[in-house]
């Protein structure tokens, strides 16, 4: 166990010296009142994005992962929504959700991670 601990110790501490393991994490949300919000009007498939910038630029292309961790839509319409990682560079990238059909939402929010 102890030589198990010393492992991992030695491991976290070559990754933070060598900064391998690059990692930067936030949220996003879009509601009704925003500029441009129309995911709860109309039919039909509607679209929003979300521009996110890194605090510092990736030495490489990162992979994106996003949640969804709260969402406010009509009870009397399914519930229809997508949300992905678009544009994905060095820099930053574009959250892009979307919903169609009569779905209305009125906010939708969550995380993002990136990492090399």
């Amino acid at each position: 166990m102890r030589s198990l601990f010393f492992f991992a110790a030695v491991i976290t501490l070559l990754i933070s010296i060598s900064g391998f393991a690059q990692v930067k994490s936030g949220t996003w949300s879009v509601r009704e009142g925003q500029a441009g919000y129309n995911l709860h009007t109309n039919q039909g498939e509607r679209a929003m994005t979300v521009s996110v910038k890194f605090p510092t630029s990736f030495e490489n292309k990162p992979k994106v992962a996003l949640s969804v961790t709260q969402i406010d839509a009509d009870k009397n319409a399914n519930q229809r929504y997508n949300v992905e990682a678009i544009s994905i560079s060095r820099d930053g990238f574009t959250i892009k959700i979307r919903t169609w059909a009569d779905s209305k939402v009125f906010s939708i929010s969550g995380y993002w991670i990136a990492h090399e």
